[in-house]
């Protein structure tokens, strides 16, 4: 049972992203593709035979990358060249980490230096509020840059109709739920 108390308290404020950590095949073709195709400097390497949360032994090596911001993206290569399996029962395109670059013509560049080295890009793809490229990094992680299209005072707007959209969302599925299949 929840401690009503602990619940009742305001949440601790999350300050931002620090990291968001994945399974990779090879740390270095991994970081090949992250330091030196997208620019994002290798900044941290922890190399240990045993889990640091729960003690077990398996030998790994995580590397993080650090963006502009000051947060990271990291992987953990487990030594064996096994890249972590896409989930069956989702679709390829839902998940994805998705980047913000600065300009539509910093998307543009992107796209290019990424197609001269070879790798496939969908788009550009106009979402309304940002832009947006999408590609497969060489563990089959789903990446996107995007960038904002539309002024700060735009999104406030969409963030005070925010929770009815989700409201009228939530009321749709337990429709389309109910309805028989056919």
């Amino acid at each position: 049972m929840p401690d009503e108390s602990a619940i009742a308290a305001p949440p601790v404020p999350v300050q931002g992203l620090h990291h968001f950590a994945w399974r990779c095949r090879d740390s270095e073709e991994t970081r090949r593709f992250y330091e030196d195709l997208l620019g994002l400097p290798l900044a941290h390497v922890i190399k240990s035979d045993h889990v640091p949360s729960t003690g077990e032994y398996c030998p790994y090596v995580h590397i993080f990358f650090q963006m502009r911001d000051g947060s990271y993206i990291a992987f953990f290569d487990l030594g064996d060249n096994v890249a972590a399996l896409p989930s069956p029962n989702t679709p390829a395109w839902v998940n994805h980490i998705a980047l913000r670059v600065d300009s539509v013509e910093e998307l543009m560049a992107a796209k290019s230096r990424l197609e001269a080295a070879g790798v496939e890009v969908l788009g550009p793809t106009d979402h309304h509020i940002i832009e947006s490229i999408y590609f497969f990094d060489p563990n089959g992680i789903r990446l996107e840059l995007t960038t904002p299209t539309v002024p700060k005072s735009e999104m406030d707007a969409h963030a005070l109709k925010a929770r009815a959209a989700l409201d009228a969302w939530t009321e749709r599925k337990a429709q389309l739920r109910k309805a028989p299949h056919g």
